[in-house]
């Protein structure tokens, strides 16, 4: 077990004010990282970094390029090491059929999922390469990355690139010992989805994964540690998927 020990690592978080952003901090935490979460609403984290043994909470916004480079310096200056574990959780949607959504919506989705993701990676590979130090990024896909979906065009094929950015970085960042995976998770219950997944809608959907259940977030915390430490040492361009066997289901 000591394979999935993060002691001495400094892990960044984005997103780490939702729901699976609190959990990914809290397993990292728990495996003995100093771990910076970071997300536009500081206040939303103050009370989990609080409540961690060795935590801190920076304001971040994925899209601009001045608060990627302030918050990659703040982790640096509060750990004393650079930043050697990204876990790129940032994510949003604007569901809607297709021939409805403007540019301006898909702009929204890809800035965050793509953009916001390959700029924490470039900025997080960087600093190691300048270090030499070796790292693991971790880039929080989701199954519409793999398979489609009514009314989400714009987040399925963001997460689908994303996929894609993994194993080129994976590939262009392996001679400086970068690793680079995604985790692909299905359907995981939060406060956000609860009400939906309690109609006749939600449950018809829970109704087409294999084990017939939503997934709970901390079911996804044994994957990311795989990813993030020394247990998964020989793996980059990998995607581990965690959705109860949804991709096996008909669409």
């Amino acid at each position: 077990m000591t394979l999935f020990r993060l002691d001495g690592r400094t892990a960044l978080v984005t997103g780490a004010s939702g729901a699976l952003g609190a959990e990914f901090a809290r397993a990292l935490a728990g495996a003995g990282a100093r771990v910076v979460l970071a997300a536009r609403r500081v206040d939303a984290m103050r009370a989990l970094a609080d409540s961690l043994p060795h935590a801190h909470a920076i304001a971040l916004d994925v899209t601009d390029l001045g608060s990627v480079a302030r918050a990659v310096a703040d982790a640096e200056a509060w750990a004393g090491a650079p930043v050697d574990l990204l876990v790129n959780n940032s994510g949003i949607a604007t569901p809607g059929a297709a021939l409805d959504q403007g540019d301006e919506d898909w702009a929204r989705v890809m800035g965050v999922n793509l953009d916001g993701a390959r700029r924490m990676a470039v900025a997080v590979a960087a600093r190691l390469v300048a270090t030499g130090r070796p790292g693991a990024i971790v880039n929080v896909a989701s199954i519409l990355g793999l398979r489609q979906g009514a009314g989400v065009s714009a987040y399925a094929t963001s997460k689908a690139a994303l996929i894609q950015l993994t194993r080129q970085h994976a590939l262009e960042w392996a001679r400086h010992r970068i690793r680079v995976n995604a985790l692909a998770p299905g359907y995981v219950e939060t406060d956000l989805n609860r009400d939906f997944f309690a109609t006749d809608a939600g449950q018809a959907q829970i109704r087409r994964i294999p084990q017939r259940r939503l997934g709970r977030a901390e079911e996804l915390s044994g994957p990311l540690l795989l990813l993030s430490s020394d247990a998964g040492s020989f793996m980059t361009g990998s995607v581990i998927v965690a959705d109860g066997g949804h991709l096996l289901s008909p669409l």
